[in-house]
């Protein structure tokens, strides 16, 4: 099998990038889903506002803003998202009755057709200065952190597109606890000293470059510590002056390399506006399977999947349901690996037409309708069709880089499927 697509969700909700490779990082792929949405109500009686986590599953008109990615070469900290807003056509607006009868309040909010903040385009910097921000509270799926108000600039512009008061958000340094029974177990492989000389510890701090690159960064903090020390070789022998140096900064590093990599692996997994977990792996072969299941219209957009990866050359469709652990690469066999820990459990998202940003139910539009007939396959949510795995990096996968075509393993997998207790995704 290998990576067939790779994604990366700037904003949650909105529209994907494709990219060709992605960085691991503790929370996923760089850059992915760092911002939100929230929707604002005023109190009516003069309290505080209440602030309404928007998902693609309460407003479909999210599917309107498309998302793109404009990197630096020379300065990392001109990277930015540009978001463009692609209202439907007058036409599209219209709701028929066949589809109005899918409609609840929610939906009832169609996107405005003018905006009081003119342009149709937004450039947000990927790592803004939050620290002059003001904090807001997030709170997702009874996971909570601290978020940063981008400001009216953002917000303004949202908001006009919308049609009513909308809060961009930045995570920032900030996480959210991973719940249930979805936190995976890091254990500490014995046998892959070569890891552990190899100072993954220093490589999940995200320094930069090739793998030696990294080990020659350690190897002078190292150094630069040794020699700080007040080591009196007076009245010895060259030869063994330099023994005893070297025989120290060898030793400082092994030392730290394994204090390190202890301490990284005793964190407890951490998330960030992802809903359950860093990663949502999904099988080309079961996106296929589901495009067969709708009878009339295109194949199904896996887009829709909201999947960060798609791997390809699976046997069977969703025989990812017992996939526990994969390996990525050719280069660097078993040193990237994906600990796969839950179902991910599917929500009426999937019947979103993306191009006119509301739900229908022509054509690709009851693929959910479909899934349940025989996908409810997870014992914590009967109710619920199964479409793809949940995925965290295993702490040496941090720093690493997969792309597209790279060669996808199973390591390990699970005798029965697993089974969701998120509290109230469990039911």
């Amino acid at each position: 099998m290998r990576i067939s697509e790779l994604y990366i969700y700037p904003i949650k909700s909105l529209r994907p990038v494709r990219v060709t490779e992605g960085l691991l990082t503790d929370l996923g792929f760089t850059y992915d889903r760092r911002f939100m949405l929230l929707k604002v109500t005023p109190d009516g009686n003069g309290g505080p506002s209440k602030m309404e986590n928007m998902h693609i599953s309460e407003f479909p008109q999210m599917a309107l803003f498309h998302t793109t990615l404009e990197m630096s070469e020379s300065f990392a900290g001109s990277n930015k998202v540009v978001v463009t807003y692609w209202p439907p056509s007058q036409e599209d607006l219209t709701l028929t009755s066949a589809e109005g009868n899918q409609l609840d309040h929610q939906d009832k909010t169609v996107p405005s057709t003018s905006h009081a903040s003119g342009t149709d385009r937004l450039e947000i910097q990927l790592v803004p200065d939050f620290l002059h921000l003001n904090p807001i509270t997030v709170t997702m799926h009874k996971s909570s952190t601290t978020a940063s108000d981008m400001g009216e600039k953002y917000n303004s512009w949202f908001s006009d597109r919308f049609g009513f008061p909308v809060v961009l958000a930045y995570l920032g340094p900030s996480t959210r606890n991973v719940l249930g029974n979805l936190t995976p177990t890091y254990p500490i492989r014995t046998s892959r000293w070569s890891e552990i000389l190899g100072m993954s510890a220093i490589k999940s701090f995200n320094i930069p470059g090739h793998p030696l690159f990294r080990r020659l960064t350690a190897f002078v903090l190292c150094l630069l510590c040794w020699s700080s020390l007040p080591l009196d070789t007076k009245g010895l022998s060259i030869m063994a002056s330099i023994s005893i140096n070297v025989v120290g900064v060898i030793v400082m590093w092994i030392g730290m390399s394994i204090f390190l990599t202890i301490l990284m692996n005793r964190h407890k997994a951490q998330i960030g506006f992802a809903d359950c977990a860093p990663l949502l792996v999904i099988s080309q072969t079961s996106v296929d399977d589901a495009s067969s299941r709708v009878a009339e219209g295109p194949k199904v957009d896996l887009t829709k999947f909201r999947a960060n990866v798609v791997i390809s050359g699976a046997k069977e469709a969703y025989e990812e349901d017992f996939w526990a652990e994969l390996s990525v690469g050719e280069d660097n066999p078993g040193k990237v690996r994906l600990l796969l820990t839950g179902n991910c459990v599917r929500c009426r998202s999937l019947n979103v037409d993306f191009d006119k940003g509301k739900f229908t139910n022509k054509g690709n539009g009851n693929l959910f309708k479909r899934l349940m007939k025989d996908r409810r396959v997870d014992r914590g949510a009967r109710f619920s069709p199964v479409f793809g795995r949940y995925a965290f990096p295993e702490r040496g996968a941090v720093g690493w880089t997969i792309r597209v075509g790279d060669e996808v393993r199973v390591l390990k997998t699970n005798t029965e499927r697993t089974v969701t207790d998120w509290p109230g995704l469990a039911y």
